[in-house]
C-alpha cells in the first residue's frame, strides 16, 4: 500500500482508519499541509490527506452559515462569501508564508482543528465560537456528529469546541459548518507613530477601553515595522502602533476622531485609508514580517494583555529577539536566532510570572522534538489530556505525539 492515503468522502476516511486501526499503524492527518512543520515530528507510519474531501455544500447568506467538506480550501471559501459581503469574522490567518510554504494552502478543516483567529480575535472571538457543527470520524474508526446549523443547538457535550485546537489527534473531521457574518463596508487604521512597547501597551489598552470599538490593536517596534509591505511608514525606523476601526463610513470616521483625540497624547499620529489598512492587517495576521527569515526560530506567545509590553520588553532584552505584538498586546510573536534551546528556558520561565502560554511554531524538528512545541502540562491537566485522547482515539491512531510525547 501507498503511504498516502487519499480518501473521497467520509466514508473512505472511516474505512482508512478502521484499516489503520486492524494493520496497528499510525496516521499523519493533514489537509493542505499549511502548518505540517508545526508540532513535534511526525510519528506516523502513512500521511491521511483529506484535502480530497472538497466542496461547500451548504451556503444561506440570508441564514449566515456555511457547511463545507473540510478539505476545502480556506481561500475558496473566503472568495466565495466575499462576493457576498460576508466574511469569516475571525480572520484566520495563512501559516504558509511564515513556514517556508505556500499562501492559499489552507483549509477550513484545518483552520479549525488549530482554532485559527487572527488580529480580530480581541473583538470576534477564536475560531471555536463560530464552529457551529461537525462530522468526524474518530480514531476508534467511528463517525459521529456533532452540533448544528444554528449557534443555539447544542445538547450533551459540545464536541466542536473539543475538537477546536486539538490539532487531529482526536478525529479526523470530514464535514464542518461555521457562522458567517458581514464584512463591514469599510475600515481605517489610525497609527501612532514612535511608541516604545510599554507605551504602545499603555495606548492600546486606552483604545481598547474607549468607545471607539476598536477591531484591531497591534503594536510593531521599528525592525518589524521596517519589514512591513508598507515600509515606506517607518523610512525613519520609527515603530508603529495600529488600532484599527471598520463599520459604516460616517460610523468609522466619527470613531477614528475620538481615537485621534485619546492618541494624540502618545506621539505622532497617521491615519490609513481602506486599501492601506486592509494591506497592513494582512500582514500583521500572516506575521509577514518575519517570513522572510525561515532560519529564526519563531514562537507565538499569549499573555496578559496589559503585561504584554513588559513580558515582550524583558524577552527582546535576554533573547535578542524581535517581535509583533497582537491583539492589544496579548499576542506576540517572538523572532530569534537559532539555538538548542529555541530560548524556551526563559521563555517560559518568563510567562510564569505573569500567566500565559508559548507554541513553538518554526524551529528544526530536532529541537521541537527535544523541547516540545506547546506549552508543557502541569500533571492533573496532562492527565485531563491523556483521558480525552484515550477516549477518542485509545490506540494512538491519529497524529499520535504531535502535541505531547506519548500523546
Amino acid at each position: 500500500m501507498s503511504d498516502l492515503l487519499k480518501p473521497r468522502d467520509g466514508k473512505d476516511v472511516e474505512a482508512a482508519v478502521q484499516w489503520a486501526l486492524a494493520e496497528s499503524k499510525a496516521l499523519e492527518v493533514v489537509g493542505g499541509g499549511s502548518k505540517r512543520a508545526v508540532g513535534r515530528p511526525s510519528q506516523t507510519d502513512l500521511t491521511l490527506d483529506l484535502s480530497g474531501l472538497s466542496g461547500v455544500t451548504l451556503y444561506e447568506p440570508d441564514e449566515l452559515v456555511l457547511s463545507a467538506r473540510a478539505g476545502t480550501p480556506l481561500a475558496e471559501i473566503e472568495a466565495m462569501i466575499a462576493a457576498r459581503g460576508q466574511e469569516l469574522a475571525f480572520e484566520p490567518m495563512d501559516y504558509g508564508p511564515v513556514l517556508g510554504g505556500l499562501a492559499g494552502a489552507a483549509t477550513i478543516g484545518g483552520v479549525l482543528a488549530t482554532n485559527l483567529a487572527g488580529p480580530r480575535r480581541i473583538k470576534a472571538g477564536a475560531a471555536r465560537d463560530h464552529f457551529l457543527g461537525v462530522t468526524a470520524v474518530s480514531g476508534r474508526g467511528e463517525t459521529f456528529k456533532s452540533g448544528g446549523r444554528v449557534v443555539k443547538n447544542v445538547t450533551g457535550y459540545d464536541l466542536c469546541k473539543v475538537l477546536a485546537g486539538s490539532w487531529g489527534t482526536l478525529a479526523a473531521m470530514t464535514d464542518v459548518t461555521v457562522k458567517i457574518l458581514p464584512r463591514a463596508e469599510t475600515e481605517e487604521t489610525l497609527l501612532i507613530l514612535g511608541l516604545e512597547a510599554i507605551q504602545a501597551g499603555a495606548a492600546m489598552t486606552a483604545a481598547m477601553g474607549s468607545s471607539g470599538d476598536v477591531s484591531g490593536a497591534a503594536h510593531l517596534p521599528s525592525a518589524a515595522a521596517a519589514r512591513l509591505p508598507l515600509a515606506a511608514l517607518a523610512k525613519d525606523g520609527r515603530s508603529i502602533t495600529a488600532l484599527r476601526l471598520e463599520g459604516f463610513s460616517p460610523s468609522v470616521a466619527h470613531r477614528r476622531r475620538l481615537l485621534e483625540q485619546m492618541a494624540k497624547g502618545f506621539g505622532p499620529l497617521a491615519v490609513l485609508a481602506e486599501a492601506d489598512s486592509r494591506a497592513l492587517w494582512r500582514a500583521i495576521r500572516d506575521v509577514i514580517p518575519f517570513a522572510a527569515e525561515p532560519e529564526r526560530v519563531l514562537w507565538r506567545i499569549s499573555t496578559v494583555a496589559a503585561r504584554g509590553g513588559q513580558v515582550g520588553s524583558a524577552m527582546t532584552a535576554a533573547l535578542d529577539a524581535d517581535l509583533i505584538y497582537d491583539w492589544a498586546g496579548g499576542l506576540i510573536w517572538l523572532a530569534a536566532a537559532p539555538s538548542d534551546d529555541a530560548g524556551a528556558p526563559f521563555i517560559r520561565e518568563a510567562l510564569a510570572g505573569v500567566g500565559g502560554h508559548a507554541t513553538l511554531v518554526r524551529a528544526p524538528a530536532a529541537v521541537r522534538a527535544a523541547i516540545g512545541t506547546f506549552e508543557p502540562q502541569e500533571q492533573s491537566l496532562g492527565a485531563l489530556t491523556k483521558r480525552v485522547k484515550e477516549s477518542f482515539d485509545p490506540k494512538g491512531v491519529l497524529n499520535p505525539g504531535r502535541m505531547y510525547a506519548g500523546i
